[in-house]
């Protein structure tokens, strides 16, 4: 048969056959078996070797061989005398690679033989979904055609850049009275160690912002962990939720199992969960930024915490299979090891410290960002009136801090005036070169459609008055003026009545019970010879003791008719000996302070360290005792009486005394 194929009429009488032809005869033969006959002919003559395999000459039906196997058609010369030895024997090893593979494949194929006798209609299922995969799409019909070419028109749309995006700080600079806070927050990040942090603080105030724009500055600088490219993942606490069933997660992952969610269709049909990681591997290398994190649930806070601990996060399912050899890579590395979670936290919230897990919040360091003053708030305007290129009237900036203390909202209603100038404008039409000019007009109609209301309504005065003093309190991180009056009308001795409005709290009614103590160890008045009327004017709930000293001074000056200076504004507790105790909220207390125009600040001594000196242009005292508050307190001396001048005053009413003692108090016969 092989000279069937390869013999040549009318050629030369061929030599004596050689040990090597027939080696070379014999490796011709295992390709005929291995090929076909036909193939090898076929493939012969692509590689332009039919000639040398008809050839007498050793060398050139080597040469055939290897252009045959390599599938080389230009491979050239045939080997010298020296080398056929060798070269038989490295195409015997290639031929002999060639009958290996092909009695694995053999193998295989008998393999798949008895699967698909095994288990036929499975087989055929899973051939028909290749099939299936394999197939083109159809046509698409007339109704998807309509879907897609609406989608394509929507697409084509597009609005101009919102207002806040426009007017948002583009850089630190321009956040404005956040210096100490941004400057703390700076200091963490650009560290070669930075730390999770937990932000604190009123809404609208910068501090998301102030976040990105912290890791835009310290991205690639020597110091910093943060490589140029570090991501900053943004999240909202209050669309994260703890599902019991561990089914969704979008901030930890989760698991897809096959039956029930369906994961990935190539990983369902063969019965194997995908893991899903969730934003804290999308953060790694970065940050984490999570909005109102005091909204998040406990549970789901706790699991935060285990991956701040292990840096990783893992995935479980009852469906994986470690030892099924149909599991992908990847899905085998995520159940092993985990998805890689190496970020910084930053939380932001407006809720108080008390919301959030104590566990997480002693692995974060905490930075208050600080209300805005007035001050602040015209600084926002104007700058973002230069970028607005819009004219204001004179006060306009000033008018629009008298309704927020929130430097977004304060935008809102720049942005909302700002409209309405533009719609009174003649021709509707920006101009570079005549700029729109927004007036005051324009902002108390914004303020009446919008329903808002002066945040400051309480306002210090020069003038002093009687039975009138400013306290304060603070709601969480907005402080606040408290106003307190007293007016008292003399009574039957020792059967007079004291009147509370009841919605101040019992803690407030404690602090009158405290002060009406005070009053008579000061004074020596006692305060059941008169009918008393306190009043917290509106009606605000005092939840703590810091308006005892004020309560103290209003019932003082109304029962002696001292008046109290109306620029002056205090806070602390007062106890049964007349100190002035310690309270807290201190820094948030003194910017209702600024916000109501009051000038002097007057503190427990006890907290004088919570608090700069000169903080926010005002004058701050800090005081030990209800004499020394007095003294900032009134316009007039408050004069003291002692033990001995008390006991004296309460012999007048029962017994007869003698001109030397009515001396002492400083009454004359």
């Amino acid at each position: 048969m092989f000279r069937k194929f390869f013999g040549k009429k009318n050629t030369p009488q061929p030599r004596q056959e050689t040990e090597l032809d027939r080696e070379i005869s014999a490796l011709y033969g295992i390709l005929v078996d291995v090929m076909g006959s036909d193939r090898l002919v076929l493939q012969a003559g692509k590689m332009d070797a039919l000639r040398y395999m008809r050839s007498h000459d050793p060398a050139e039906r080597i040469l055939a061989l290897r252009r045959i196997l390599e599938e080389n058609p230009t491979l050239s010369p045939p080997p010298k005398p020296s080398e056929l030895r060798a070269q038989v024997v490295l195409l015997s090893e290639v031929i002999a690679d060639i009958m290996a593979r092909r009695q694995i494949e053999d193998k295989i194929e008998r393999k798949i033989n008895e699967k698909m006798e095994k288990d036929h209609q499975d087989y055929v299922k899973d051939i028909r979904m290749q099939i299936l995969k394999e197939e083109e799409p159809k046509a698409e019909t007339p109704h998807d055609k309509k879907k897609r070419e609406e989608l394509q028109a929507l697409e084509e749309v597009h609005l101009t850049q919102s207002v806040m995006e426009l007017l948002r700080p583009q850089s630190l600079e321009e956040i404005v009275g956040q210096e100490r806070a941004v400057k703390s927050l700076r200091s963490k990040l650009a560290s070669p160690y930075p730390q999770h942090l937990i932000l604190y603080g009123p809404p609208g105030v910068g501090k998301t912002t102030a976040a990105r724009l912290v890791l835009e500055a310290v991205r690639g600088t020597p110091l910093s962990p943060f490589d140029k490219d570090a991501p900053f993942v943004e999240t909202d606490g209050t669309t994260l939720r703890w599902d019991p069933r561990d089914v969704t997660n979008p901030l930890i992952g989760s698991v897809h199992d096959p039956i029930y969610q369906g994961a990935q269709r190539a990983l369902a049909d063969s019965g194997i969960p995908e893991p899903k990681p969730g934003l804290v591997t999308d953060a790694h290398g970065g940050i984490l930024f999570i909005d109102e994190i005091g909204e998040m649930d406990i549970m789901l806070q706790n699991k935060l915490l285990k991956v701040l601990e292990d840096k990783r996060a893992y995935f479980e399912s009852s469906y994986y299979d470690p030892t099924d050899e149909k599991v992908p890579p990847y899905v085998k590395m995520l159940f092993e090891n985990g998805a890689p979670a190496d970020f910084v936290l930053i939380g932001a919230t407006t809720r108080d410290a008390s919301s959030l897990n104590p566990a997480l919040r002693s692995r974060c360091a905490e930075i208050y960002f600080e209300p805005l003053t007035p001050a602040h708030i015209v600084e926002i305007i104007l700058n973002a009136a230069k970028k607005l290129n819009v004219e204001l009237d004179d006060g306009l900036a000033e008018i629009i801090s008298e309704y927020t203390i929130e430097g977004r909202k304060a935008i809102n209603i720049l942005a909302d005036a700002y409209s309405l100038a533009l719609d009174r404008a003649e021709d509707k039409i920006l101009h570079i070169d005549r700029p729109i000019k927004i007036s005051k007009q324009d902002v108390y109609e914004v303020a009446q459609v919008s329903r808002l209301y002066q945040f400051v309504t309480k306002k210090a005065s020069s003038k002093s008055t009687v039975g009138h003093i400013f306290g304060l309190g603070v709601s969480g991180f907005i402080g606040s003026v408290i106003e307190i009056e007293a007016v008292v009308f003399p009574a039957e001795k020792g059967k007079g009545t004291i009147r509370f409005n009841e919605t101040a709290g019992s803690m407030a009614k404690d602090s009158v019970f405290n002060a009406a103590s005070v009053l008579r160890k000061v004074t020596g008045k006692d305060i059941h010879d008169f009918d008393v009327h306190i009043n917290v004017i509106g009606g605000g709930n005092i939840d703590g003791p810091s308006a005892g000293t004020a309560i103290l001074a209003a019932l003082v000056s109304a029962v002696t008719g001292k008046e109290i200076r109306q620029d002056v504004a205090v806070t602390g507790e007062i106890s049964l000996q007349g100190k002035v105790r310690p309270v807290g909220g201190v820094f948030e207390k003194a910017y209702g302070a600024k916000q109501a125009g009051i000038k002097t600040l007057v503190i427990p001594k006890e907290n004088a360290k919570d608090i700069p000196k000169e903080h926010l242009g005002l004058r701050i005292f800090a005081v030990d005792t209800a004499e020394e508050a007095f003294e900032k307190i009134f316009a007039e001396p408050i004069e003291f009486v002692d033990d001995k001048k008390v006991s004296l005053i309460k012999k007048i009413s029962s017994t007869t005394v003698t001109p030397e003692e009515l001396n002492q108090l400083g009454i004359r016969n």
